[in-house]
């Protein structure tokens, strides 16, 4: 569906508040933690994020690195960066718009470029992965994660399977499709052979995903994500409906009260 297609890096109106308040503490804080801690144990003058998101590893990175290391971060969709910029950081950063297929930085401008589940956002993998190597010194790393398959991540397949259940036609397939849909290594590996020649170092990690009730994933997913844009390109009005039955489908799986599930992603790790 070209409208779904459209909307996949979506991140408008109310969905980047909703993304930074309830899906960031349930998915990606603590792998914003585990990332900050490799890249703070790197001999470092500056770090460039891409597709920073809501700031989650930003700020994450600014407790973690000297104040001496630079941090440059940025992002293709505006509000996002609003966002993190109003949220802040614990010491200054540089917030900047750009995209990650066309970087405005010099050649061999950075010790470290880093992205925590942005690269699936990107339409065209081997050329983003290419300009991380130009941006990169000699020596420098590229770190980046990637979402596993969503079999492997229970509150996203437990909303994804319940809205095929309400829209059984014309199913809203955004996670599946793109946060979850860039999980195959041997691709991954092809692609980024088109800017590194070193054999990079995959580590897959398993964490848990905890939240007060089966509501909040359900609001998480539903709400804060471009899988909205999907529901009500298909029903404007349905999506409290929606959020009702994903919030039902997690509840039937995991409980009513405190629900914990599992996530699962790929950290990829290569030398420039």
């Amino acid at each position: 569906m070209n409208t779904a297609r459209n909307s996949d890096a979506g991140f408008v109106g109310s969905i980047p508040q909703i993304y930074d308040q309830y899906l960031v503490p349930l998915i990606f804080e603590p792998y914003a933690v585990d990332l900050a801690r490799r890249v703070a144990s790197l001999p470092l003058t500056n770090v460039l994020e891409l597709a920073c998101g809501s700031g989650v590893v930003t700020r994450r990175l600014a407790m973690a690195l000297p104040a001496s290391v630079f941090i440059i971060a940025t992002d293709l969709n505006q509000p996002m960066l609003d966002l993190a910029a109003a949220v802040g950081t614990s010491r200054p950063v540089e917030w900047r718009q750009a995209d990650a297929l066309d970087l405005p930085f010099d050649k061999a401008s950075f010790d470290a470029v880093i992205c925590q589940f942005g690269v699936m956002f990107i339409p065209d993998k081997a050329r983003v992965f290419a300009e991380a190597r130009r941006v990169l010194r000699r020596g420098g790393v590229f770190i980046f994660s990637v979402w596993d398959r969503i079999e492997e991540n229970d509150f996203a397949l437990a909303v994804t399977e319940a809205l095929t259940d309400m829209f059984p036609g014309d199913p809203p397939r955004f996670m599946a499709r793109v946060p979850h849909g860039y999980y195959d290594l041997a691709m991954l590996r092809r692609d980024l052979a088109s800017g590194f020649s070193q054999e990079p170092q995959v580590e897959t990690i398993t964490a848990r995903s905890r939240a007060a009730s089966a509501r909040i994933p359900a609001v998480a997913y539903c709400q804060g994500t471009p899988l909205r844009s999907e529901i009500e390109a298909r029903d404007a009005q349905k999506l409290e409906e929606a959020t009702a039955a994903a919030e039902a489908a997690v509840a039937a799986r995991f409980g009513t009260a405190a629900v914990d599930g599992k996530i699962q992603a790929h950290l990829i790790s290569v030398g420039g």
